[in-house]
């Protein structure tokens, strides 16, 4: 037994119209966002280390961050973070972990966040 199921016509013919003022208030809403200053915290070191043993080790203890590239350096952030608060926050728990694993030569500092290029 098949059965089949058409549905001719459906809505055809008719103009669908989204709420105008919904649609501009979410277009404003990633511009308001985009103004204010955001911040992130650099993690690294004076001493070459690999990204990859860095970012590794932040996931093993429950801090995700991404790897950012300026001036052909490569660089281990974590954030971004709304208010500088919220970074300095993070930038504690970053340095008490790191204290905890005895890596004294890994320094956190709260940056203000560069906007993508």
């Amino acid at each position: 037994m098949m059965a089949v199921l058409v549905l001719a016509g459906c809505g055809e013919g008719k103009r669908v119209e989204a709420n105008k003022s919904a649609a501009a208030a979410v277009q404003v809403q990633p511009a308001e966002a985009s103004t204010a200053p955001q911040w992130d915290v650099l993690v690294g070191s004076e001493l070459p280390l690999a990204v990859s043993d860095l970012t590794g080790w932040l996931i093993e203890h429950g801090i995700m961050s991404s790897v950012d590239t300026v001036e052909g350096k490569r660089r281990v952030l974590v954030g971004p973070f709304a208010t500088q608060a919220e970074a300095e926050a993070k930038q504690g728990e970053i340095v008490e972990k790191l204290a905890k694993a005895k890596k004294r030569d890994i320094e956190a500092t709260v940056i203000e966040h560069r906007a993508a290029q």
